[in-house]
């Protein structure tokens, strides 16, 4: 009987021991796991988010964002499309027609022969040098090299030469009559040694009666930009 006890208290003794040794070694394991598993998910997390916002900011392009995007200049001018046209044997109308386009930013159109006109052509005493028997012949056209091209878009169109025989130059009808100025606002300026503007766009205007039509003005040559825009300006075009 008394070592039936002491059986028991050696039993008893040894599941102790163990219970004890046994729940000692578990919490050490199972605190371990968690803290690892905790900061690995931490450092994930972490990464993630940092890999996150570097594509989001090496994603961002001028182009995706509204605020850096730069509208093209309206190159567009206002007001009226304007051509100066001009016919000029001895480079006087020339230089006006110059003078004129530069100060009112228009084209620049010369109305060139297709046959120039020679020093013999233009003795203006010889009646049987060209321009006399032209000038002679109102029918006279003399052909003209080149044209101008989409002549529709322009509303404004200055016309210059030079006074022949008091008249225009038989080439500017030949000009007038290629295009259709219906709608369009026409002034012709002409120059001279002395001889004023007159009725000289008489048969230019006979020709383009669609077009309206406004005061022509006389220049002697090397007028100065001043005195040309002042006309131009004069007539208010715009």
């Amino acid at each position: 009987m008394k070592m039936k006890k002491i059986v028991m208290i050696l039993l008893a003794t040894v599941m102790v021991l163990t219970f004890a040794a046994c729940a000692g070694n578990s919490e050490p394991t199972e605190n371990s796991g968690n803290t690892g598993s905790s900061q690995n998910v931490a450092d994930k997390s972490s990464a993630s988010s940092e890999t996150g916002n570097e594509s989001e900011q090496s994603g961002k392009t001028p182009e995706s964002n509204p605020d850096d995007i730069v509208s093209e200049p309206d190159n567009e001018q206002e007001g009226s499309k304007i051509l100066v046209a001009y016919f000029s044997a001895t480079n006087n109308t020339e230089g006006v027609a110059r003078e004129l386009a530069d100060g009112l930013g228009a084209d620049l159109y010369e109305i060139t022969p297709e046959q120039p006109y020679t020093d013999e052509d233009l003795d203006y005493g010889n009646p049987q040098s060209r321009s006399s028997v032209e000038m002679n012949d109102p029918s006279a056209r003399p052909a003209i090299s080149g044209s101008v091209e989409n002549m529709e878009q322009y509303d404004v169109v200055f016309i210059g030469y030079p006074i022949w025989w008091g008249d225009a130059p038989r080439i500017m009808s030949t000009f007038i009559e290629s295009y259709d100025f219906s709608g369009k606002t026409l002034a012709a300026f002409c120059t001279s040694a002395s001889s004023g503007f007159g009725s000289s766009d008489s048969a230019l205007r006979s020709a383009a009666s669609g077009a309206t039509w406004l005061d022509g003005h006389r220049f002697s040559a090397g007028a100065s930009a001043d005195e040309v825009l002042a006309w131009a300006n004069g007539l208010k075009i715009n």
